[in-house]
């Protein structure tokens, strides 16, 4: 690795934390010896970066220091280039042409070495399959989870059974096969997944939970650990966690 790229990813190391970290965390991080994370960390602090700490107790990064936001090394752009590609390839259509165009910002920003990187990206995610038609919008399903709205879905589940229920939208998942949303469902009182393709209408409604989002996630997290499947699969269940003995599953 470049020394200049090595810097780049030290600083970056250190701004994902919020709290003192070693030397010796440091260096494994960045494949290096600890005199080698020294010796950087002198050369960020006398080119003004606001390093605090010292050898034997860890290094914290200053609040309020920012690196300019398209510093970016040949890896970094390899790894959006890759993730683009997933993108373009499952995502929906509104995520494939904003992608692009977030793509081409990009691009028209960064010097000609760095756009070479991004252009001729070796890298491949090779994706089989075909997705499930869709009756229902995802774009419009990806607006109400980010605004924290309320959804009224009719959902035909895999035994062909069709409920009307409103959920609180948690996030939505984008596998190689499927797409599914996790949610608390007011029906059953707990959380549900719900597979796009079976999802018959969708009304976004303009109340919110009574929970934040970011409260929900957590809560759920703490469920999947239970889980017995995924929604991997065309033929995967509706619901990721085994039903309740006397239960309806979902």
């Amino acid at each position: 690795m470049a020394r200049s790229d090595r810097l780049m990813t030290l600083t970056q190391a250190l701004r994902r934390r919020r709290h003192p970290v070693t030397a010796a965390t440091l260096a494994e991080e960045t494949a290096v010896s600890e005199r080698t994370i020294y010796r950087d960390i002198a050369s960020l602090q006398a080119s003004g970066v606001p390093i605090r700490g010292e050898a034997g107790i860890g290094y914290v990064l200053e609040s309020g220091f920012d690196l300019p936001p398209l510093m970016l090394t040949a890896e970094e752009c390899e790894a959006m280039m890759l993730g683009a590609r997933f993108v373009r390839q499952r995502g929906d259509a509104a995520l494939g042409r904003v992608i692009d165009d977030a793509i081409a910002k990009i691009e028209a920003v960064l010097p000609e070495n760095l756009r070479l990187s991004m252009r001729e990206a070796s890298l491949y995610a090779p994706v089989f399959g075909t997705m499930p038609s869709e009756v229902i919008s995802v774009e419009e399903l990806r607006r109400a989870v980010r605004d924290n709205r309320k959804i009224r879905l009719r959902y035909r589940d895999l035994s062909e059974r069709e409920t009307t229920r409103v959920v609180w939208p948690v996030l939505l998942g984008y596998f190689e096969r499927t797409r599914g949303l996790v949610a608390f469902c007011e029906m059953r009182n707990d959380f549900r997944h719900f597979r796009t393709d079976r999802m018959l209408e969708l009304e976004v409604l303009e109340s919110r939970p009574p929970r934040r989002r970011a409260v929900l996630l957590k809560e759920w997290e703490k469920t999947r650990d239970s889980c017995e499947h995924a929604i991997t699969g065309v033929d995967g269940p509706a619901d990721l966690r085994p039903a309740r003995p006397g239960s309806p599953k979902s």
